[in-house]
């Protein structure tokens, strides 16, 4: 998967998960950023705020949950003494529970996929040119 298959896959997702009914939209990432941004805004104003535990060892996913919480105005944090892969976020459930953690999960996914194919192609060559 190249760099920019996996950026459109990403797109996708996002625009997915922003309520993106057709392509045009789909194709529009700032847009669905925004749109999904709109959902948080939303939810904040119906529900009051509750405090969300996640426990992701994996750095690179960390990461990339916690760039995505900050993408949609959520400022992740921890407690003295946690443990670094432990993240905290303060949000209304039904956005963490509808939006943001199966965005997460399938962003993930993809970026895991990708790293996953980048891996065995090094060792790919690696492999061919001990031969």
């Amino acid at each position: 998967m190249s760099e920019e298959r996996l950026r459109e896959k990403l797109r996708k997702i996002e625009a997915l998960y922003a309520g993106a009914a057709t392509a045009g939209e789909k194709s529009a990432a700032g847009a669905a950023a925004e749109r999904i941004r709109r959902q948080f805004e939303a939810a904040s104003k119906k529900e009051r705020d509750e405090e969300f535990k996640f426990s992701i060892s994996d750095p690179w996913s960390r990461q990339l949950f916690i760039a995505l919480c900050r993408r949609y105005g959520i400022k992740p944090f921890r407690y003295t003494r946690m443990h670094r892969q432990t993240v905290m976020v303060r949000a209304p459930a039904s956005f963490v529970q509808l939006t943001l953690w199966p965005e997460f999960e399938e962003l993930s996914g993809a970026l895991a996929a990708h790293l996953d194919e980048i891996t065995r192609k090094i060792i790919k060559e690696e492999v061919h040119e001990a031969t």
